[in-house]
């Protein structure tokens, strides 16, 4: 349940809120829309989207993760408009053209062919259909710190070691043309993180500060490091890109 944990504290975080707030304003639904939620976790965002197609419309969620499919549907079993489905996001389990609306958030990162999932979408799309899809630049993650060598190591261990495609936000433009999809807009958004604890929580400093040594990519005073910057004014940062894309 750790991962459930940690989906919902990003959530509900002033951070988390802020861009998904900007996902769903771009994602401009409307009454009687299909919308698609392609990882959608343990079902996070699927009550906004029902929101904003109303009951006369319908929500999709989609997730390989039976673990997480359980839980959306227990979340949202009280909302008849919407189905959580187990599947493939390089092979999505929907017919051609059945959606209106789609959106991935920080899930394009973690799978190994991007492009397939965006040309996917593109099958099932409705023509003029919009996807909405938000993703961090890992190379932008920054920690103040008087010793930028360390600083900059950690943020080399995690675009390294940790995520499958750390540049995927300043690449979704050209990979969703790729697609065959249109690009309407490209936005970033940076928030910036002034408690060490909050930091913590979403960058998972100590718990990835103890693997970089294992691996090498830190020296064994990593850990002191990072307590002191835990007792000092603090700031870190990550750099998220919005892109919104049509079918046609």
């Amino acid at each position: 349940m750790a991962t459930i944990d940690y989906l919902d504290q990003l959530a509900a975080s002033a951070p988390g809120r802020a861009y998904k707030q900007d996902v769903l304003a771009a994602l401009d639904l409307q009454p009687g829309q299909t919308a698609l939620d392609i990882g959608c976790g343990p079902g996070t965002d699927l009550a906004d989207l029902a929101a904003g197609v109303t009951p006369t419309g319908s929500v999709i969620g989609l997730d390989h993760d039976l673990v997480m499919v359980d839980q959306a549907r227990a979340r949202l079993a009280a909302s008849p408009n919407v189905e959580v489905r187990v599947g493939d996001a390089h092979a999505m389990p929907l017919d051609d053209g059945t959606v209106d609306r789609a959106r991935v958030d920080r899930v394009l990162q973690h799978l190994a062919d991007p492009v397939r999932v965006m040309a996917e979408f593109g099958r099932v799309a409705r023509p003029g259909a919009r996807i909405v899809m938000a993703e961090p630049d890992w190379d932008g993650l920054l920690i103040d710190s008087p010793d930028l060598s360390r600083s900059r190591a950690l943020t080399r261990y995690v675009t390294t070691e940790v995520i499958r495609n750390p540049d995927i936000g300043r690449s979704l433009a050209r990979l969703a043309t790729r697609a065959g999809l249109t690009v309407r807009s490209v936005t970033a958004v940076t928030p910036v993180i002034s408690d060490f604890d909050t930091a913590d929580q979403l960058f998972g400093l100590r718990r990835t500060t103890a693997r970089a040594v294992d691996a090498g990519y830190l020296d064994t005073n990593a850990p002191a490091w990072l307590d002191r910057l835990a007792s000092e004014p603090f700031l870190a940062s990550c750099t998220i890109f919005i892109a919104v894309a049509e079918a046609f």
